[in-house]
């Protein structure tokens, strides 16, 4: 196997200073994740409990796609 000098660069590697986009700070999962648990529970218990689940998992999900689609919009063209 041939040695890899240090100087030449990998092409999987990006180069230095490329900017990587990482997604912001969000509480919509752990809503999610809380309404799913609530809906789950009310298939057990109330079918009330059910709806206020599916309710909150469903605006949840709504406003998780939303913001994921206005931080989208603002990258640039290139990514």
């Amino acid at each position: 196997m041939p040695e890899e000098s240090v100087d030449s660069p990998r092409e999987d590697v990006p180069p230095p200073g490329e900017a990587v986009h990482l997604p912001g700070p969000s509480y919509l999962p752990v809503v999610v994740a809380a309404g799913t648990t609530v809906l789950l529970v009310g298939v057990v218990f109330n079918w009330v409990v059910f709806g206020i689940g599916l309710a909150v998992t469903v605006l949840a999900i709504g406003l998780w796609i939303r913001s994921a689609s206005e931080e989208i919009a603002e990258l640039p063209l290139e990514h």
